[in-house]
């Protein structure tokens, strides 16, 4: 029996999992979710003994069922190669008393490359099960990480165009150059005066207009997400909770069966949701600690049960979590409201309209696997001196927040639970915030000068990443306004 997925705002919407990667979002405004989480029927023993690849298979196979065995091993096989610059994709690092799983060895030096090396794969083999004829736009919104990858997935892969907006003056140097940079005949960079949020709202606004899409249509396109609201972001993620549990086994870190924490650096939710599904697979995760940076919405939301959005924005040192619109989170709201899809969507109606809702008392009793958690700017900088002094290991400004509420955690606690923190981002992505933290002089040094020193500093060589942008022409300087986006986007498909 294959497994559906149904709109989290209207249940009778039922589509397999080909069709939910191709959609993206759902036609009423929902996000894709499965219709039950499959079990992981796989032994431990087994999972100890297998290959990043392997584990991906055997995990994603359970969720991607109308995927052939040869359709699904091919897609993973393009995805995992040597666009990683180690074998084991995502290393564990032990520092500091907890072990870092190292999600930045991709193409774009951060965690995304884990799901958007696959996405295009995913899409394109679900596009021919789906005899879809027109080419996929691939519209996405970014904070810094995404737009990168999803650029990097999708350049040039035949049948799709792809569309990334960032804030312009939102993300930091490094992330700007790895996305203006980018060479390939199908796709578009473009900044916006605005935040996250307001780029990532528009993009929604596009997905919904039914005029657009008429015009599309037309001109033989059909828009398509590489967000993480697409479950075809979402299902690769849990894959390296599940490789890091069994490495944890096979390395003699662990018993079978014995129970870790996962710290996930916590921006639009997808990341922290992958270890919530991994867990509800059987994967032994006992506390699920949600780490926000001063845009702490979603600490607030645990604390009180009360979600808004409705405060200032604050630009960190760790953009990728500067977000006050958490997407990801509708698919635990539509899970703790018992999949009632009226609730989800009363909810979310209360989130558009007034920025802010309020879930009941018995959804809030069904979030006791979670722990949330914050880390000022002064605190996370402090985290990777402090780690560093210690242990000689440097860590970025992202993986320092989450790094800093599993300190906060143990203080709260006293919990001594083996606890796997999700490092998100090389350090070499944020060079400025992690050398300025580490009490080196910055000066009138650029970027690229400050990784240098960073590499002199740590011992580490500076990823390919880096090197090669570091002379590359600027091949995108489009910059428009929240309401040009729409016109921005026709052009480029020239309707």
């Amino acid at each position: 029996m294959d497994l559906l997925y149904r709109s989290t705002r209207d249940s009778s919407v039922r589509v397999t999992a080909s069709q939910a990667v191709l959609k993206g979002l759902s036609a009423d405004g929902g996000l894709f979710v499965p219709e039950s989480i499959p079990k992981l029927d796989v032994s431990l023993d087994e999972l100890a003994q297998m290959s990043y690849q392997e584990t991906a298979y055997a995990v994603m196979s359970r969720f991607l069922t109308d995927f052939a065995e040869e359709e699904l091993k091919g897609c993973i096989e393009r995805a995992y190669d040597e666009k990683f610059d180690t074998p084991e994709i995502a290393p564990l690092v032990k520092a500091g008393g907890a072990y870092y799983l190292e999600l930045f060895h991709g193409a774009t030096i951060a965690f995304k490359d884990m799901a958007l090396s696959i996405l295009p794969h995913l899409m394109t083999v679900s596009a021919k099960k789906n005899q879809v004829k027109n080419e996929i736009v691939i519209l996405t919104a970014t904070s810094g990480d995404t737009g990168k990858a999803a650029l990097a997935g999708f350049a040039d892969v035949p049948g799709t165009r792809i569309v990334v907006f960032y804030p312009k003056n939102g993300v930091s140097p490094i992330q700007e150059k790895q996305m203006v940079t980018q060479k390939g005949a199908n796709v578009k960079v473009i900044g916006i005066h605005g935040n996250f949020d307001d780029a990532q709202s528009g993009v929604k606004a596009l997905f919904g207009d039914r005029e657009l899409e008429k015009e599309m249509e037309a001109a033989g396109f059909q828009f398509s997400s590489a967000n993480s609201i697409n479950i075809g972001r979402l299902v690769p993620q849990i894959v390296y909770y599940v490789y890091a549990y069994a490495k944890l086994y096979a390395n003699g870190e662990i018993e079978k069966g014995e129970q870790i924490n996962v710290t996930v650096p916590t921006g639009n939710f997808g990341n922290i949701l992958a270890a919530y599904y991994a867990k509800q697979m059987g994967l032994p995760i006992a506390k699920l600690i949600c780490a926000s940076n001063e845009n702490k919405v979603l600490f607030d939301f645990f604390q009180t049960g009360h979600y808004d959005k409705n405060r200032e924005f604050i630009l960190t040192s760790s953009p990728s979590m500067d977000i006050l619109i958490s997407s990801n989170l509708e698919r635990l709201i539509y899970r703790i409201a018992g999949e009632d899809d009226r609730a989800d969507a009363a909810l979310m109606k209360s989130l558009s309209e007034k920025g802010a809702y309020e879930i009941t008392p018995a959804m809030r009793e069904k979030l006791g696997d979670f722990y949330g958690n914050f880390a000022s700017e002064q605190e996370t900088g402090r985290t990777i001196y402090n780690l560093y002094d210690k242990t000689g290991y440097v860590i970025d400004p992202h993986t320092a927040v989450a790094s800093c509420v599993y300190e906060k955690y143990k203080t709260d606690t006293a919990d001594g639970t083996k606890t796997v923190i999700a490092s998100t981002a090389s350090p070499y992505k944020f060079t400025r915030s992690v050398m300025t933290a580490l009490g080196q002089e910055c000066g009138g040094k650029d970027d690229f000068e400050l990784a240098d020193a960073l590499s002199g500093l740590s011992g580490t060589e500076i990823p390919r990443a880096v090197e090669e942008i570091r002379t590359a022409p600027v091949l995108h300087d489009t910059v428009v306004e929240v309401r040009e986006m729409k016109a921005a986007v026709k052009k480029f498909l020239n309707i």
